[in-house]
């Protein structure tokens, strides 16, 4: 399993052509592009932020029900 070849690769693109048509595969990949670009942009802004300022409790207890028993019928 290595890199497709050419044939392959046209194979591949003529039925993604055929399923999607020619018209929209544009509107897809300008879909997929503008994802992309908020993705970095969101990446960006969070590692401005810097590191939260607080961190969650650690007491291992909190999480833990007090009674979990279930009462016999």
């Amino acid at each position: 399993m290595g890199v497709p070849a050419p044939t392959e690769l046209l194979l591949i693109l003529a039925i993604v052509v055929f399923i999607f048509g020619a018209k929209r595969i544009p509107e897809i990949m300008g879909g997929i592009g503008e994802g992309i670009k908020t993705f970095k942009k969101s990446l960006e802004t969070d590692e401005s932020t810097g590191p939260p300022t607080s961190s969650p409790s650690t007491d291992q207890n909190a999480a833990k029900p007090e009674n979990n028993k279930i009462a016999p019928k």
